[in-house]
């Protein structure tokens, strides 16, 4: 079903088409930008001399950063009606946050630029989806969400890519100038939806559907804690992360520290793997949800992090990038298209949905940001396997969370919006 555009607006034909084609242009070109050279953070470091203990607590300091900021730029989202000048200057701003390093690799410099990149990047995400609730609305947006998902990952997979190849072929440094050129067409992506195309009442939970009656004010925030479905949804998210936000560089320095792998290239494999299996989930989560719901999609997502843990433990191999990969490829790109699907159906009327999403991503943030430190100085005191054991562990208890609140979560997330 072609998605609704936005209440009060007249676009047909190429305004319309134009609107969604810059919001997938979006999506891929600001991949690389939110990436920037994350995934090749620990290797940069380590080829500068840290050691994985502090390189792990350097990312939980913009972990932590990035969590603090999220749910007071969801309000802003929610508040604002400049969602586009928002993406643009968030871009810039992760940008010029990387380039600090290639300035320098001391103490400082490092943590100034992780907690510049991980503030401007708790923007992006609740932006860019309420710009996309706000033009295709509610009824259109878990399909609209699988798209730019798709896009999403396929900028993730050509960036990374070429980052591997242009690492390789003139050095490391050489990522960063991608990451730029990857910002100034995301700029220009940006610009090319029509100011008018957003509804920015929808854009917040608060679109007006016929029959239905409308709050046209907002909920107050003490309303999130009463709300036990995001609640469980949260803590599920948070344990998952935990296990999970850690895996992807420690596989990469485990096997290139042992000699297996070029550090640019196998870096740049762990990321093309994933990012090329959830194109394909991403385009399939919608009809998932659809057909079997959200909580169904969330519990594979969950359960194929503590196999992807065993499998990353007992093969420390340039091969093992596959079997590893793809099972973040699954569960990530589940999660990408049905969290935030299942928050705008949660929040739906409270006009507190991009706030909704800022606490989702607080509680990922959680698990990400302590993921590093304790993955990084479990592989440094216990050996890589032990880490990757002990991450796949965690996320077992997002499971049995899932799974023990079924009677409260299932009903809330599968009933029709």
């Amino acid at each position: 079903m072609m998605p609704t555009i936005a209440a009060g607006t007249r676009m047909h034909g190429n305004p319309w088409h134009r609107t969604l084609f810059g919001l997938c242009a979006l999506n891929f070109f600001m991949a690389d930008v939110q990436a920037g050279i994350g995934p090749f953070l620990g290797i940069f470091l380590q080829h500068h001399g840290w050691r994985t203990g502090p390189i792990g607590s350097v990312m939980t300091i913009g972990g932590i950063a990035g969590m603090v900021a999220t749910i007071p730029t969801g309000a802003f989202i929610d508040y604002t009606r400049r969602k586009r000048l928002v993406v643009v200057v968030t871009g810039l701003c992760t940008i010029l946050g990387s380039f600090l390093l290639l300035v320098s690799q001391s103490a400082m410099v490092v943590t100034l630029s992780q907690l510049a990149t991980a503030i401007a990047g708790a923007a992006i995400g609740p932006a860019m989806a309420g710009m996309t609730l706000g033009i295709v609305r509610q009824q259109g947006f878990a399909a609209q969400m699988g798209r730019n998902q798709a896009w999403n990952h396929a900028g993730n997979m050509v960036g990374a890519g070429l980052s591997g190849w242009l690492g390789w072929r003139f050095g490391l440094p050489a990522i960063f100038f991608l990451s730029a050129a990857f910002g100034v067409l995301a700029v220009a992506s940006v610009l090319a939806i029509p100011e008018r195309a957003i509804d920015h009442q929808a854009a917040r939970g608060l679109e007006r559907v016929a029959g239905r009656p409308l709050h046209d004010r907002a909920e107050g925030p003490g309303s999130f804690f009463r709300h036990k479905p995001l609640i469980v949804l949260a803590a599920c998210l948070c344990f998952f992360h935990l296990g999970n936000a850690a895996m992807l560089p420690l596989y990469g320095m485990a096997v290139v520290g042992a000699g297996l792998g070029d550090p640019a290239m196998f870096t740049a494999a762990t990321v093309v793997v994933a990012q090329a299996v959830m194109i394909v989930t991403s385009l399939l989560a919608a009809r998932f949800v659809a057909r079997r719901g959200y909580w169904v999609v969330l519990l594979v997502s969950f359960a194929a992090l503590p196999l992807r843990g065993l499998l990353a433990g007992t093969f420390i191999q340039h091969w093992g990038v596959w079997p590893v990969q793809t099972l973040d490829g699954i569960g990530a790109g589940l999660q990408s298209v049905a969290v935030p699907g299942l928050v705008a159906r949660l929040l739906d009327g409270t006009g507190r949905v991009n706030v909704g999403q800022g606490m989702v991503m607080t509680a990922q943030g959680v698990g990400a940001s302590l993921s590093p430190a304790l993955g990084g100085w479990m592989a440094e005191e216990l050996g890589y396997p032990a880490a990757f054991y002990t991450l796949g562990c965690l996320a077992v208890l997002s499971l049995l969370l899932w799974i023990g609140f079924a009677p409260i979560i299932r009903p809330a997330s599968d009933r029709a919006a």
